[in-house]
């Protein structure tokens, strides 16, 4: 006996009798008094436990559930670490979750966000869990290791530590060759309400997935489901909140001079402009080195010297602080009569 060994061992059928859970470590199993011997011999051909995966036994001799697995796979991933493999950065110890910093991503992280294009868990045969990069681990039965330099704060789903749908996502598509399927499963993000766009361009580019041209095609049509939705929004934030009917969709022109730039919304009595900026972000980059945001701030620029006030709104304040927007507008609108009137401009239709 030494200082690891528990003075009053529990029964070993005990482990596997009631409601708990029944997926447990070779270090769980010690604390509970049973030592490696006594786990291998459990885990014999025929015995009532059996290994799932290296260092993780399952307590009961059946086929293991989707949740044995997730959970199996997760404390496989978070076996102690190596003592040279560093903490993440701004975490001073680590974390007290049973898994570490080990969280569930790719397909089955997406099933369990609720997305109905993803597969159900019983049908995937491996379940991809995310860890530093400079952890010692392999693949292996039913756990698929994805590393990252830098890892997300996962969400709790089921009681289970998830990566955000965006890196769910990335994770997911770098597995996937079917065009189809990965389309549905971005536009599926969006219109689902999971996220917006610009977070999935962002961890797609990250994770160098922009080259392959069947995810630049689901990307294209991500950016214009965005876009239909965010016009959704705003529809329905002017209409909600009272603000007067707009002229939607509009190209403002000097008369007989050059074109101005395109709008979603303008109220030509106050000169009150509404942009939406639904542009793919570009990680890393700085906003003047993007040729787009150029033009779209020079535009706002020559707009606003011609007196025309451009109120800018992103997607994601417009779903999460609608109220704050519509505001936004409402003094915009009620600032106009203290302006100087502006110039005379072409409004046209887009």
């Amino acid at each position: 006996m030494n200082h690891n060994t528990p003075l009053s061992p529990r029964p070993l059928h005990h482990l596997a009798a009631g409601t708990g859970r029944r997926v447990l470590t070779h270090t769980q199993l010690r604390a509970h008094g049973v030592s490696a011997a006594e786990a291998g011999e459990q885990c014999r051909p025929g015995g009532p436990w059996q290994q799932l995966l290296p260092g993780v036994v399952l307590l009961h001799p059946g086929p293991p559930t989707s949740e044995e697995r997730l959970h199996a796979v997760l404390l496989y991933a978070a076996r102690e670490r190596t003592v040279s493999v560093p903490l993440q950065p701004g975490r001073d110890e680590p974390p007290a979750s049973p898994y570490g910093e080990a969280m569930i991503t790719g397909l089955a992280a997406l099933t369990l966000h609720g997305f109905t294009s993803a597969p159900p868990l019983p049908s995937q045969e491996t379940f991809d869990v995310l860890v530093p990069r400079l952890r010692r681990l392999r693949s292996t039965g039913c756990a698929r290791i994805v590393r990252a330099a830098a890892l997300p704060v996962p969400e709790q789903v089921t009681g289970l530590p998830v990566a955000p749908v965006p890196r769910a996502l990335a994770d997911a598509v770098a597995g996937l060759k079917d065009a189809v399927v990965v389309r549905r499963l971005l536009t599926e993000a969006v219109r689902g309400g999971h996220c917006e766009p610009a977070a999935v361009v962002r961890e797609l580019t990250a994770a160098k997935l922009l080259h392959r041209p069947h995810v630049v095609d689901a990307v294209d049509s991500l950016l214009a489901e965005g876009r239909a939705l965010a016009e959704s929004r705003l529809y329905r934030m002017v209409r909600e909140y009272g603000l007067p009917d707009p002229c939607w969709n509009v190209d403002l022109r000097l008369p007989g001079g050059p074109h101005l730039g395109g709008l979603d919304a303008y109220w030509p009595e106050q000169a009150v402009a509404v942009e939406l900026d639904t542009r793919a972000p570009r990680p890393g980059g700085r906003p003047e080195d993007d040729a787009e945001w150029v033009e779209q701030a020079r535009k706002r620029e020559h707009l606003e010297r011609l007196g025309i006030t451009v109120v800018h709104i992103t997607p994601r304040k417009l779903r999460d602080a609608t109220e704050q927007q519509a505001a936004v507008v409402r003094t915009a609108l009620m600032a106009s009569a203290d302006r100087d009137p502006a110039a005379y401009v072409v409004v046209l239709p887009r």
